[in-house]
């Protein structure tokens, strides 16, 4: 018998993997980045890892290993969307700003 939550696991697992997969992705970062983007990329840091510690926690709560399996499976892929995010902050914006024509 599947476990009820395992089976809402995993359609939200598809369901985010299909999301992904049809978005557009830049393939490289911007060379500066924005006051804007800034906030979204904080806000989404502080979703990704929100979402990391909450599936941690829920996987170290379970007796079920299929469940922690897809829990830590889960809680894994937020990791690294939170590294990947805060790899794009690894900028010198300043550098960057100052090689960029002025707009008057």
């Amino acid at each position: 018998m599947v476990h009820p939550i395992l089976d809402t696991i995993r359609e939200r697992s598809f369901y985010m993997q299909s999301q992904q997969a049809n978005q557009v992705t830049m393939q490289s970062p911007p060379p500066a980045i924005t006051t804007k983007d800034l906030q979204y990329i904080k806000d989404a840091l502080s979703w990704e890892l929100l979402a990391f510690k909450k599936f941690h926690f829920m996987a170290q709560q379970v007796t079920n290993m299929e469940i922690k399996q897809a829990l830590d499976k889960a809680g894994q892929m937020h990791q690294n969307h939170y590294q990947r995010l805060l790899s794009h902050l690894q900028v010198n914006n300043n550098t960057v700003l100052a090689s960029m024509p002025r707009q008057h």
